[in-house]
């Protein structure tokens, strides 16, 4: 069990959204914090909104809007240009290790990246570097419940610029979007 008061205790942090589109602007807002390379560690059911909140986090690393951001289900890694490139992968078919690295999901996780990795529950936390967890819950018909922990330095460093300034989620610069601190335990 953690400690009270560390580091890891005051980088965690919930969210509400209350439909699809405040998903999106989620991620939207979180891509315009980005301001280096960071894995994205997606966990979530079916319908939960992963594919959802990546294609907002496309539009704020400004990835062109020609380009249509969908679940690399069946290609497994999809690749945008952008302010960051941005390589969104897809897990849920993978079930050794082994597919892992065939993939070449090895070799953008250790390169100047976003990574965005949807059913990320099924890798292993220590294999990744640098990394923030992002939970998806269904909470209602059109509302989730995500919660977020930072994992390394950089992880944590985005979390705190994620919950103050520009980009922060505060009901009077998203109204229906709402943050607070947790205690969830990744």
């Amino acid at each position: 069990m953690r400690k009270k008061g560390t580091v890891a205790d005051l980088c965690n942090y919930k969210i509400t959204t209350h439909s699809v589109k405040e998903t999106k602007k989620l991620g939207e807002k979180i891509g315009a914090c980005l301001q280096a390379e960071i894995v994205l560690a997606l966990i979530g059911d079916l319908g939960s909104g992963k594919t959802s909140f990546v294609q907002g986090l496309a539009r704020g690393l400004e990835v062109p809007n020609d380009y249509y951001i969908t679940s690399p289900s069946y290609t497994m890694i999809n690749e945008y240009p952008g302010r960051h490139p941005l390589f969104h992968v897809d897990l849920y078919r993978l079930e050794d290790p082994v597919d892992f690295e065939d993939i070449g999901l090895y070799d953008i996780l250790g390169d100047n990246y976003v990574v965005a990795i949807e059913w990320a529950g099924k890798i292993r936390q220590e294999l990744l570097p640098d990394h923030v967890v992002i939970k998806f819950e269904i909470s209602g018909d059109q509302s989730r419940e995500i919660y977020m922990a930072a994992h390394g330095v950089n992880a944590v460093a985005l979390l705190k610029e994620i919950k103050s300034a520009p980009c922060a989620f505060k009901n009077n610069h998203s109204p229906g979007i709402t943050g607070q601190k947790t205690d969830m335990d990744t």
